[in-house]
């Protein structure tokens, strides 16, 4: 079983979008709703770290060399500077919680097959805040997109 690996690519995802909502916040504090509320994704996705542990301490966690290193997703270490670089951090933060969502999905899947209850309740609970946390980048994508690409000269 397999299930041991994108168990371990999860957790270290999570932990890598944590970070990186937490370096968004930081990088972008003169815009409150981004500060304060990335702060509040990334104490989620800290939240579905521990989540998992239950889970992980049951079939495991694989982070070895046999795993593809092109699986893993990179995080953001410094942020940009004004309204594109704004921008452009939201779009990181967004492929990132992207490989999230769909690492969920893959575990998902898993956890039915092997009709796992405890770990369908995970998934359901981390899945679904992770897919508020794309819906909330998203618009703020959509509201940073005409300043930055428009009306910033």
């Amino acid at each position: 079983m397999n299930l041991n690996i994108y168990l371990g690519m999860l957790r270290q995802a999570e932990n890598t979008l944590a970070d990186s909502f937490r370096q968004v916040a930081e990088g972008h504090g003169a815009e409150p709703d981004v500060h304060f509320l990335c702060r509040t994704l990334a104490a989620q996705c800290d939240g579905h770290g521990e989540l998992l542990g239950p889970v992980v301490q049951r079939y495991g966690e694989n982070s070895s060399d046999n795993e593809p290193e092109r699986l893993h997703a990179q995080g953001l270490a410094t942020t940009r500077n004004g309204p594109v670089g704004l921008l452009r951090d939201l779009q990181d933060l967004y492929l990132l919680a992207s490989f999230v969502d769909v690492t969920w999905t893959m575990v998902k899947q898993a956890g039915s097959a092997l009709r796992d209850n405890e770990l369908l309740a995970v998934v359901e609970k981390c899945d679904a805040e992770t897919a508020t946390q794309l819906r909330w980048l998203q618009t703020r994508m959509k509201q940073a997109a005409p300043q930055a690409l428009v009306a910033a000269r």
